[in-house]
């Protein structure tokens, strides 16, 4: 039956619903259940992700097994510097009818025409590539000789870079990385997970992930993100741990001005309520809490502030600060 997001039984199937995907997707990829849990979150919010890890962590598995969980298409791009930008958002080639030499030009997509899309080592790209793909993301479309077209729906792109490899790569700017709602950082596993990691990658018997949801029941929860009601003490607390983070301003702590050079913008806000409705739906309650925000606060904002010398001096990394900030409280 079709998922009704104003029905108040609908917040206990999106919560069982998040059950049985977690299952799904656990049969496949092992641990990282916070890179899931950050995942579902920004797809019901309708955000991007930036995922930062090593190589050999199972980002690509992961993404994929997701998209094959949702019973979502999915494509993968491999950046490299010398891509272009409609070598992901398509181009337009010549057709010839052999009857009549007639010619016209046809648009043929890109592979960033899918509903999940992994910007592999997005860093590796040139700014007019990395821009085009950024383009598409928040406008949902892509224009191309004078045509628009509609990218599918639900459409979520999620980004990885490689933080050891910094030679010949081009850094997002701070500008486009306020884009993507959230940075998930993957570690390497506890020494169990890795066990089991090897024992099942090592053998000759592979599985997928099977569909438990449809696309239009993502977006019926979705929708459901958007109708949860939210206090007016939650999203105040919101704006004020984002305001925070701001140098020199009014109710900016001392520590922020000494460690921070900029801070986070309203965007930052948003995304930190839409997230906060995401987790509170997932565990099964209607509206969120303060404490919901203060649980996603590092995602939304580890990646929207920028460090100065003082805080590189003394070892101070900006989830330090946004750690220092969340336990400010009220």
């Amino acid at each position: 039956m079709p998922i009704d997001p104003t029905d108040p039984a609908a917040v206990g199937a999106l919560s069982d619903a998040y059950g049985r995907l977690r299952r799904e997707v656990g049969r496949v990829v092992v641990g990282q259940e916070a890179a899931v849990e950050g995942l579902v979150v920004a797809l019901l919010a309708r955000g991007h992700v930036l995922l930062v890890g090593v190589p050999g962590l199972a980002k690509t598995l992961l993404i994929r097994t997701l998209a094959d969980a949702l019973d979502l298409s999915f494509s993968r791009v491999q950046f490299t510097p010398d891509l272009m930008p409609g070598d992901i958002t398509g181009t337009e080639v010549v057709d010839e009818d052999r009857e009549t030499g007639r010619r016209s030009f046809r648009f043929v997509q890109g592979p960033i025409f899918a509903h999940v899309v992994l910007a592999d080592e997005i860093n590796r790209t040139p700014p007019k590539t990395q821009a085009a793909l950024l383009e598409a993301m928040q406008e949902r479309q892509v224009t191309a000789a004078g045509h628009r077209f509609e990218l599918p729906d639900p459409f979520f792109v999620l980004a990885t870079q490689n933080p050891i490899e910094q030679e010949g790569t081009y850094p997002l700017p701070e500008a486009q990385l306020d884009r993507f709602m959230l940075n998930l950082w993957l570690d390497y596993p506890p020494f169990a997970d890795e066990v089991a990691v090897v024992k099942a990658t090592t053998g000759d018997v592979r599985g997928g992930a099977e569909p438990v949801l449809s696309a239009e029941d993502l977006a019926a929860f979705q929708a459901l993100v958007r109708h949860a009601p939210v206090a007016d003490h939650v999203v105040e607390h919101a704006v004020r741990l984002v305001s925070r983070t701001r140098p020199g301003r009014e109710g900016a702590p001392d520590f922020v001005t000494q460690y921070l050079s900029y801070g986070a913008g309203p965007r930052a806000s948003q995304y930190l309520v839409l997230g906060a409705k995401a987790l509170a739906l997932l565990d099964g309650r209607v509206t969120p809490l303060a404490a919901d925000v203060d649980r996603i606060a590092v995602p939304v904002l580890r990646h929207r502030i920028v460090t100065n010398f003082n805080a590189e001096a003394e070892g101070v990394s900006a989830v330090d600060v946004i750690g220092r900030i969340v336990g400010l409280g009220e």
